[in-house]
Parts: C-alpha cells; sequence; structure tokens
C-alpha cells in the first residue's frame, strides 16, 4: 500500500469515513498456548454436550461429519485469531441444518462482534444498502457488487454457512446481519483485516471502490420478533430519504407484539402480528377478542394478517387467534389474506401450519423462513471458558411425517424491490387489496390437454411473477396420476414430463414418471426414470419395488 493509501486509511478508520482505496494487508494474531488451550477445552465441551442435548444431532449429517469437523477446528485453534476460531465454531453448530441450533453473533454479547456503518438487504433485483450511520448517508441506495474482490453470490454463499437454518430463506434473513461484521469478513476470507470493510458498489450508473471502519458493537437483536429494520438516531434510512416511504404499514411498529389499523378506503382490516406473546396489558387471546369484535360490529370486507416479522414465540398462544380467525366472517376464499416472508418462522411457522390446514387464507409474500415440520424449543450450552452460548433444539415438532417441503410457500409471490422499498410501497399488501380470483392451474392445465396445449399453458402460468413460488410438483403429480387413472397414458407422461423439468432434484417426480412409461408399456424409459430416483434417493421403496418388478421381466 502506498504512503498516501495507508494515510487515508488511518484518517477512515479514526473518523469511520467511506473512501475509496486499495484493501490494506493485515495477519490476525493467533491466540497464545493458554488461551488455544482454553478454547480447545470450550470446544470438547461443545462436541461432548451438543450430541447430548440436541432431539436429534444427525437428523442432516453423519457423526464422523461432526468429528472431523472438530477434530480439523482442534488442530488449526493455535493459528487462529478469537474471532476465527468463533467463525469456524458457528460453522460447526450450522452443520446440524435447523434453524433453532445456533452461535449467533446477534444474541450473544460475549462474541463482542463489531459492525460497520452500512445495513444491507437482500432485495428481488440485489443487494443494497438500505441504510447507514449519518455520516455515510450518501451511500444508501447503492447497489453491493463485492465484499472484498469476491461477487455478492460467492460471499453469501460464504456467510451462509455459518448460519443455522430451517431453509434457504433463514438464511437469506440471517446473512446481511453477518456481512457486516469485519470479524466475519476477514475469517471468511472476505477483507484482509477486522478493521475495515472493503466493498464495491454500483450508484448512480457508476462503479465505485469503498473502505468502511467499524461504526461499533454488533447490536443484539430480540429472538422473536425481526428488529433489524428499527432504526437509531444516529442512522438514517432509504425511507428517511423519500418521506412518503414512512406510510408502509408493515415497517410502521415492528416492536409492537401485535395491532391492527382499519384502510376505510378498501374495507380491509389489517393486523400485524409481530410476536407470538403477550403484552404486559393485553394478552393475545384478549387481543384475539377484540379483533373478533372489530370484524363483526364493523363494515370489513377483507382480512389481511401479516406475520413477515414474526420470528416466534410461544407457539401455546396461538390457539385463541387461529380460532378467532376461522370463526371469523371473512374466513371465505378471496377475502382472508395471510402475508408472509423470510423472517416468519419458529411459532408464526406454527400459525401458519394451521391457517393452512383450518382456514381459507390466501398466502402472499415470499415463502416462509421456517419448516412444516422442524426442530425447536432451543437449550442453551454455556461454554465453560469463553462463556459463548451455543443454542439447541430439543424437540422434534411434526405436522406430517410425509410433509417434506422445506417452507411454505406464498400462492401469490410478492417480493420487495429496492425501489418499491424506498417509495414506502408494499407489494404483498397491494396484492391482497388488488385480489382477483384466477383460475387454478389444475383447472387451466386440464382444459389445456382438450385444446392440445397443455405445456404452452403450463410454461404462460410459470412466466407470471406471480406464481414464481406455487409448489407446481404436487400439483402435477395430482394431475398426472389422475390420467393415469383414467389410462390416458400418453398425456400423463406429458404431465409428468413437465415435472421433471422443473423439478430437477426430486425422486418423487421421476418415481412417478416411471410409473407412467411402465404403465404405457415402455419399460426401457421406466427403468431409466427409477433409477434417476434412486440416483436421488436411494432409499425410495417404490422406486426400489418397481424396478425389482421391471428387471425380472
Amino acid at each position: 500500500m502506498s504512503r498516501t493509501n495507508c494515510f487515508l486509511v488511518c484518517v477512515a478508520l479514526l473518523f469511520g469515513l467511506a473512501i475509496e482505496t486499495e484493501a490494506q494487508t493485515f495477519t490476525p494474531v493467533s491466540v497464545d498456548a493458554a488461551e488455544a488451550a482454553r478454547w480447545r477445552e470450550d470446544l470438547r465441551f461443545l462436541a461432548q454436550e451438543m450430541p447430548r442435548v440436541h432431539r436429534n444431532l444427525f437428523h442432516t449429517m453423519k457423526p464422523v461429519q461432526f468429528e472431523a469437523a472438530i477434530k480439523r477446528l482442534d488442530e488449526r485453534i493455535p493459528t487462529l485469531g478469537r474471532h476465527q476460531i468463533i467463525v469456524e465454531m458457528e460453522r460447526i453448530v450450522a452443520m446440524v441444518g435447523d434453524g433453532h441450533t445456533n452461535i449467533s453473533p446477534t444474541r450473544d454479547p460475549k462474541i463482542g462482534f463489531h459492525t460497520l456503518p452500512i445495513k444491507f438487504y437482500w432485495f428481488k433485483d440485489g443487494w443494497y444498502i438500505r441504510a447507514a450511520t449519518r455520516e455515510h448517508a450518501e451511500l444508501i441506495g447503492a447497489r453491493v457488487l463485492k465484499i472484498g474482490n469476491v461477487p455478492m453470490v460467492q460471499a453469501y454463499a460464504k456467510a451462509r454457512d455459518l448460519i443455522g437454518r430451517d431453509n434457504e430463506m433463514d438464511a437469506k434473513f440471517f446473512a446481511p446481519q453477518l456481512m457486516v461484521m469485519p470479524e466475519v469478513l476477514q475469517a471468511l476470507g472476505l477483507s484482509d483485516n477486522t478493521v475495515a470493510g472493503h466493498f464495491t458498489v454500483e450508484q448512480a450508473g457508476k462503479e465505485r471502490d469503498i473502505v468502511l471502519a467499524p461504526y461499533g458493537p454488533a447490536e443484539m437483536m430480540p429472538s422473536d420478533t425481526d428488529a433489524t429494520w428499527v432504526m437509531k438516531p444516529e442512522w438514517m434510512d432509504a425511507r428517511d430519504i423519500q418521506p412518503s416511504a414512512k406510510s408502509a404499514l408493515w415497517l410502521r411498529d415492528p416492536l409492537n407484539k401485535f395491532w391492527f389499523q382499519y384502510l376505510a378506503d378498501s374495507k380491509t382490516l389489517y393486523v400485524q402480528l409481530n410476536q407470538v406473546g403477550n403484552k404486559d396489558d393485553e394478552t393475545l387471546a384478549m387481543f384475539a377478542g377484540r379483533l373478533s369484535s372489530f370484524m363483526e360490529t364493523n363494515p370489513v370486507d377483507r382480512l389481511v394478517l401479516d406475520l413477515r416479522l414474526n420470528r416466534g414465540g410461544n407457539g401455546g398462544l396461538n390457539r385463541p387467534l387461529l380460532v378467532a380467525l376461522i370463526k371469523s366472517k371473512l374466513d371465505q376464499p378471496g377475502k382472508f389474506f395471510t402475508l408472509i416472508g423470510r423472517s416468519t418462522f419458529s411459532a408464526a411457522q406454527f400459525l401458519i401450519n394451521d391457517l393452512e390446514k383450518y382456514s381459507n387464507t390466501i398466502f402472499i409474500g415470499e415463502p416462509s423462513g421456517g419448516k412444516v415440520n422442524s426442530y425447536g424449543d432451543s437449550k442453551k450450552i454455556m461454554l465453560p471458558n469463553s462463556g459463548i452460548t451455543v443454542r439447541v433444539s430439543t424437540l422434534w415438532w411434526q405436522e406430517d411425517e410425509r410433509d417434506h417441503r422445506q417452507w411454505t410457500a406464498p400462492l401469490i409471490a410478492a417480493e420487495l424491490a429496492f425501489a418499491d422499498y424506498r417509495a414506502g410501497v408494499d407489494p404483498a399488501l397491494n396484492a391482497a387489496i388488488g385480489y382477483v380470483a384466477k383460475k387454478p392451474l389444475g383447472r387451466s392445465l386440464r382444459e389445456a390437454m382438450a385444446a392440445g396445449t397443455l405445456a404452452v399453458r403450463y410454461r404462460e402460468w410459470k412466466a407470471d411473477p406471480a406464481n414464481a413460488s406455487v409448489d407446481t410438483e404436487s400439483i402435477l403429480i395430482d394431475l398426472g396420476y389422475e390420467l393415469l387413472g383414467a389410462k390416458k397414458f400418453a398425456a400423463a407422461i406429458e404431465v409428468f414430463q413437465l415435472n421433471v423439468a422443473d423439478a430437477s432434484n426430486s425422486a418423487n417426480a421421476f418415481d412417478s414418471l416411471g410409473e407412467a412409461y411402465a404403465a404405457a408399456g415402455n419399460r426401457e424409459l421406466a427403468i431409466k426414470s427409477y433409477e434417476r430416483a434412486l440416483e436421488i434417493d436411494p432409499k425410495l421403496a417404490s422406486a426400489i419395488e418397481a424396478l425389482k418388478k421391471l428387471r425380472g421381466k
């Protein structure tokens, strides 16, 4: 680094400025022998306690993988700095593969990581700096292209490995928080140091490199509400730059556990549940009663329940609200909508599970951050020397053992673009208020078959952005088996072929296609389909039995 750039970096670090320069080089100081011994003891404690406390630690990984990861880190500890050891522990815990098992720098002040003076969000159209300290307000609205020399796609993949998650949406929620921590960036190879973050951004059509010094300690976040949108006085948000954005209802009162507002123009009752919990002065059951009374005594044509900021709470409190919703006069197709997204998790996922089973609600937004069946009810393991907390799931919550969905998908996709956010536009709420019933995919495809335009109709339907999150696999499989039952083998094969084209990693999709080929008498293609199903899932019993019969012939 040149003397001039060295001076600029020093000034930036002193005053927290963003500058355009080269990244400085830095080698983290590794722990001394005594500290290494303490960290090794913590690691052994983690390795001992996690299998004992977790309901089923090896539901995703194998014991040998866990043991190998522990051994690798144990060997490396003397060569690593404190922050690198913590990040590698995060990686090991995340291998478990559920959202309630984690080490979280945003929930444990003992970790002591820092944050840069910006906040990211992964919008529909890319990664943007959506907020910054007032000293860096000029960066708000910049699209982030790289961290260090690494494009954002690969940078996200690196951060993803540290996140205990139920699914990809859960990772999308947590990653932006980790990717502004200088300690995490350095440990992941996205930065040369822990005292600055180097980014490439695009703004007003021009690219530039910036270096940002840490702003202060990473903010501790509550466990059951998405509070990442709440701004402190010394920060500015894209919504502050465009004042009309403050009209966005979903971000008006994120820390209020539950509230509702009547939108007279559209006769819509908007209800936001940000945590499954009671208030000091009102229980969730009392709120449900007040909500029912309002719906019965006012001219309400539409009910919108917003769960997009709800990270969970006490699932045992859901019942009174659920009963109030399903007994409501508004629990009708096209009148009741539930908004979900990447933050909808844990006890909020329990609620949408029940709404899916018992109500006529239409889900709008993004896929949820939780699974239908999931591990939960985490217990804390405190590492003896560092005092760092490891959270570990203790219960298995099962709705249906046959349901392997990674999330609950919305019937109507309504993702947030940065321009929407800046302008205070809420695509999900707008979709609910402007809802017009469309013909279901299954019925549309049945009509298309009669006209000989099945594939064309299906591709047109898939091209509609509103349908982006719909689980078409189950719809196509139901239709395909209906056709098989009617002995319309060619049509069934066409439907199942459409399915495998879009669900190329689904063993069930290839198993169904194999069954259609076998029914049509095409033994060779049936065998190939079943073999592909077993490549994906070697234990799929139906494919194993079908192959035995086919090869026996």
